[in-house]
């Protein structure tokens, strides 16, 4: 038999198998030799999407007319459910059949932008602690990584001071992510203001990924208020976490005109148009009122308080200034990393958190715990805990 197997391309041998994909496949595993582990790893929301949206898709997945391609660009009824979304909440104005560009989860969005705006021979400028696919599609698509550290004595906010003395002039791209995961911090306006004035002042594309703006945080805000991002910014949202509809994969991508143009480029060949089922459940969720955020939020406020007991039997500091669907915390003095910390607790007490080193270098001394379990299982994982001390 012969066994000579054909050479990957040297960008999927420049990226490593997403760490969630193998570490979900270990628990799978040891799931069925032993006690069911507790995952509060991951942050795939286990509440029900908005009964209205359900309902929708119900109906309109009967239509024989609505299982066909669809635009590329999405259909009407979301992209203007998309804007007033923006408008009623975020007090942005955009033009529904310009500057906003539905997707297959926000996601899909980072790979578009990084396939339509770097190259070999670009950089792009990369947080570190950060979602990790920030850099691996930008090495996906050819260019640099270039990271630039969150420190948590800069309170996790960019040192821009920082960043010009490290003299990135080739940097095109700059991901950020506020409110910033894993750490919780929330975003602010001048922070934006600034942002703005750097990425401008540097021929930069500022792209913002903003999933997080409406939990635990009592005023979304969002990068396109402030005043110059239009011409220089793109942000990128989601339903997965605001709407509880992770599986159902739609996001956006909201801009200027011409680079939602680039980007529909590279995403024409690609796909062939979201479920339109779908997109119009999808825009029946975005109608939500503030009673909906306000309702998840009772939900994940009460489920936080227990995780800051579990942080608290494992003796690790934390923030209680944080927004978002997790709670970062230190490892206390004594503990070797946050990998090692996560990886004893999954083998002797059967429950997961997040090691921090799967975000950056500056995470290693960190553990990430998901608020997506209901308080019974968190209480059970925190049993779990105690019971070893």
């Amino acid at each position: 038999m012969n066994k000579h197997l054909i050479d990957p391309a040297a960008r999927i041998q420049g990226v490593e198998e997403y760490y969630f994909a193998s570490k979900l496949r270990e628990i799978r595993q040891m799931n069925l030799t032993g006690e069911t582990v507790i995952n509060l790893g991951i942050g795939s929301p286990d509440l029900p999407p908005a009964a209205a949206a359900i309902e929708v898709l119900q109906e309109q997945a009967l239509l024989p007319e609505n299982h066909g391609y669809q635009p590329y660009n999405g259909v009407p009824e979301l992209r203007k459910a998309i804007a007033n979304w923006y408008k009623r909440y975020y007090s942005v104005e955009l033009d529904p059949d310009r500057e906003v560009l539905p997707l297959f989860g926000s996601k899909e969005g980072l790979m578009h932008i990084a396939m339509a705006f770097l190259g070999p021979g670009d950089h792009a400028l990369v947080p570190d602690p950060g979602y990790p696919a920030y850099a691996a599609v930008t090495r996906l698509a050819g260019a640099k990584v270039k990271t630039y550290p969150l420190l948590p004595e800069n309170d996790w906010l960019p040192d821009l001071d920082y960043i010009e003395l490290m003299g990135y002039e080739k940097a095109k791209v700059m991901w950020i992510n506020y409110p910033h995961m894993p750490t919780g911090k929330k975003g602010s306006r001048e922070l934006f203001r600034q942002l703005v004035q750097y990425a401008r002042a540097n021929n930069i594309l500022l792209v913002n990924d903003n999933p997080y703006s409406f939990i635990l945080n009592e005023e979304p805000i969002s990068l396109l208020e402030t005043e110059g991002a239009m011409n220089i910014s793109l942000e990128l949202n989601s339903l997965s976490k605001s709407h509880n509809m992770a599986g159902w994969r739609i996001g956006v991508v909201a801009g200027r005109q011409e680079y939602l143009d680039y980007l529909v480029r590279f995403k024409s060949q690609m796909d062939s148009g979201m479920f339109k089922p779908m997109q119009l459940a999808a825009a029946a969720a975005l109608e939500a009122g503030p009673e909906w955020y306000e309702e998840l939020n009772k939900i994940y406020r009460e489920r936080r308080e227990v995780v800051y007991e579990l942080l608290d039997t494992l003796e690790c500091t934390y923030s209680r200034d944080q927004c978002g669907l997790f709670v970062w915390a230190r490892i206390p003095q004594g503990e070797e990393s946050g990998r090692d910390l996560s990886e004893r607790i999954l083998q002797d007490q059967r429950v997961f958190l997040t090691p921090g080193f799967i975000f950056g270098p500056q995470g290693d001394q960190f553990i990430r715990v998901s608020l997506c379990q209901n308080v019974t299982t968190i209480r059970e994982a925190l049993a779990r805990i105690q019971s070893e001390l």
